[in-house]
């Protein structure tokens, strides 16, 4: 959630930052419609206020002027008083539905964009740089979706059978090949970069989804069981990003860097019919997220570091990637700055998004009030928090198969992945 107060102060700054991202005239047009109700909003409060003090002003005084035989006026006075305590209850409604209504407003705009996030839409997304040579078959690569297929690793045929289109049914070496994949993620994250790992609630409640931000922006795509209203987690984010809601944390004890794995769900609303096959667009999936709360002074220096932990993944696998930077109309509800890690997978003829690592600074925390001391006795802070994945599957699941075949359909197993799989050299 944005700052009210930059709203006030500088509501040029934020039409200027949200252009970025969307059109002047919407964003011009959002911003005045918080204004317009903010403005409302406090002048309800401070007419409340002024009557308050009047009733408190002319309490004293009808006391005074009954000592000194002023009876008729002193009971006009009772009467302003009666009628001011009668209107009181309405007040309080008016001001609390103005309230509800600012923060709903504000509620729905996105983070303003850093300085060095691209103005427009996907097409001015910028490619920052790439790792790995897209390897050069001397055979036709198959997709993963037949790899995976002839090799037993998935059933596409009787998943459908179970849940519907969309979901994924490991089979065998298959599913061995996921768990291993996870478990190396955590390793790696856990030993060598340092996280915490926390092993999650897999549904949200409401109070949850909405301090994290994901209630304004995904809630067409999230299961939801609406008996208890829980949500099904979209990602292990706002799970992570709520343990600390409410809190205020000691400044010494920051960074704290979090991992967890999750299953994932979404409905992938609006994307019928879009990257269906195989493994490319499903409703649920496994992946390993890192979440960091951060210095608000250090979150860019933190964030390309949680950039550097994701990519580790793919260079332990051996899969070419590229980093994309995201121009501000392409950037989450919460980020102000994002870059996707792609892995090239040479038998889909595609570059899949495997990760993105933003750095949402303090607008989650601002709606979570998370906070933190810089030292003993100082005035709280909000955290930057930062989200990325570590990665996520399935895709890297496919680009593996994809970037590994061999001519006769076999699959070389990485060789840091080879511990977690009993030592095996290839699938095939």
């Amino acid at each position: 959630m944005l700052d009210i107060r930059l709203i006030r102060t500088s509501p040029d700054q934020v039409v200027a930052a949200l252009s970025k991202r969307m059109p002047e005239d919407q964003a011009r047009a959002k911003v005045d419609e918080v204004r317009h109700t903010d403005e409302l909003l406090r002048k309800a409060l401070q007419e409340s206020e002024e009557l308050k003090a009047e009733v408190n002003s002319a309490s004293k005084s009808i006391g005074l002027l009954m000592r000194e035989g002023k009876a008729d006026e002193a009971a006009k006075v009772k009467d302003r008083v009666r009628v001011i305590k009668e209107s009181q209850p309405q007040r309080d409604a008016l001001a609390r539905e103005l309230d509800e209504a600012v923060q709903s407003k504000l509620g729905v705009l996105p983070n303003l964009p850093d300085e060095s996030t691209p103005a427009g839409g996907e097409e001015n997304n910028v490619i920052v740089r790439s790792a790995g040579t897209p390897k050069q078959f001397d055979f036709p690569p198959k997709a993963h979706w037949d790899l995976a297929a002839d090799l037993d690793l998935i059933d596409f045929a009787r998943a459908p059978k179970l849940a519907g289109s969309g979901f994924i049914l490991y089979k065998g070496l298959g599913a061995k090949l996921e768990r291993a994949l996870i478990q190396l993620m955590l390793d790696l994250h856990i030993d060598k970069h340092g996280y915490t790992e926390w092993q999650t609630p897999f549904v949200l409640n409401r109070e949850s989804i909405t301090a994290s931000a994901h209630i304004v922006k995904f809630t067409p795509e999230m299961y939801h069981d609406a008996a208890d209203d829980l949500f099904l987690l979209p990602t292990a984010e706002p799970a992570l990003v709520n343990i600390h809601r409410d809190e205020i944390l000691d400044g010494d004890t920051l960074p704290l860097n979090y991992v967890a794995y999750s299953p994932c769900w979404r409905r992938e609303a609006g994307a019928a019919g879009k990257d269906t096959r195989g493994l490319l667009r499903v409703h649920q999936f496994d992946k390993v997220e890192m979440v960091k709360y951060t210095h608000p002074e250090t979150s860019y220096y933190e964030l390309e570091k949680m950039l550097s932990n994701a990519t580790d993944v793919l260079d332990l696998l051996n899969i070419p990637y590229r980093i994309v930077q995201l121009a501000a109309g392409d950037l989450s509800f919460s980020a102000a700055k994002c870059y996707d890690i792609e892995a090239f997978a040479p038998g889909a003829k595609a570059w899949l998004e495997v990760s993105s690592c933003s750095n949402c600074t303090d607008f989650q925390a601002r709606r979570a009030a998370i906070r933190f001391r810089a030292k003993q006795g100082a005035k709280p802070e909000l955290v930057h928090l930062l989200n990325g994945s570590g990665t996520a599957l399935p895709r890297v699941f496919a680009a593996l198969l994809e970037n590994h075949q061999n001519a006769d359909g076999s699959i070389n197993i990485p060789e840091a992945l080879q511990p977690y799989l009993g030592g095996l050299k290839k699938i095939g």
